[in-house]
């Protein structure tokens, strides 16, 4: 009889069990913290994994303890069929969860054939509620679509719903407030995640310096200030770790009925982090 393969885990010896599975990395936004540059070499069609092979590569990923599936891109209803691959998936028992990372552009129309095909649970980007400050982030006019994409998740029946929102200084962050508004009438949970400059790909969004001022890390009493204005019923000390002040957070303001919606906030990785929470926001 083979060996029982070996759960993964991390270097503190958590197990690893939730996984990102990129099925394209085409987008159709151009957000200036992500995408900066209007075109881009996209990988060869043919050198994509097939649903086969990605439904495969799950597989492995399963016996080895992982649990809960997220699809993301890029745009990952870029790519044709992803019903399908949800579908096909969902074959797996081992998956606990399954759930996808979207921009909203193209969720509404896709919303009931990804509900029907097993997907359990969907996250919208959105960074702003103002039509014009959505144009210049992402140099699209696709605001509307992204709103209607809240509506068409519970139409088609999605509960769990999550906005994920990058708050950059002097760029969104007046719109806290708005947010967590937005999503208490919405019924989502809102996750304030800290703007990262990845391997300084970022453009400037309003000023010729913005993008150095934003890559600065957040002071930790700014940060003890955001989580406060999130959760004001919180209690939390400037000495105990940010990621499990964060999660202590999320879970008071989920259970309070004043709010009615729960708040996440996520720092950048180099963050110090506790010894049992995961380090992958789902």
């Amino acid at each position: 009889m083979p060996a029982k393969p070996l759960p993964l885990r991390d270097r503190l010896g958590r197990p690893l069990e939730s996984l990102r599975l990129s099925v394209t990395d085409r987008c159709n936004l151009r957000c200036l913290y992500c995408m900066p540059e209007e075109d881009y070499v996209w990988l060869p069609r043919q050198e994509l994994l097939s649903f086969e092979e990605l439904v495969r590569l799950v597989d492995i990923f399963t016996e080895l303890g992982v649990t809960r599936l997220r699809l993301t891109g890029g745009e990952p209803l870029l790519r044709h069929n992803v019903d399908r691959l949800v579908a096909m998936l969902t074959q797996n028992s081992r998956i606990t969860d399954l759930a996808l990372t979207t921009n909203g552009v193209l969720f509404a129309e896709q919303a009931g054939a990804l509900k029907r095909a097993g997907l359990g649970r969907v996250t919208i980007s959105l960074d702003t509620l103002q039509r014009e400050r959505f144009r210049q982030m992402t140099r699209r006019d696709e605001h509307q679509r992204v709103l209607s994409a809240f509506d068409a998740a519970r139409r088609a029946g999605f509960t769990g719903t999550k906005l994920d929102a990058v708050i950059m200084r002097g760029e969104n962050d007046d719109e806290l407030a708005d947010l967590i508004e937005f999503g208490r009438s919405n019924r989502v949970e809102v996750r304030f995640i800290e703007y990262m400059d990845v391997l300084g790909a970022t453009k400037c969004c309003s000023g010729s310096n913005s993008a150095t001022a934003r890559s600065k890390p957040r002071p930790k009493r700014a940060r003890l200030l955001l989580l406060d204005f999130c959760c004001p019923t919180a209690r939390f000390s400037a000495s105990s770790p940010p990621r499990l002040r964060l999660f202590a957070g999320r879970a008071t303001a989920a259970a309070s009925p004043r709010m009615g919606c729960g708040i996440a906030a996520y720092m950048p990785p180099a963050a110090q982090t506790c010894g049992t929470c995961c380090e992958v926001p789902q």
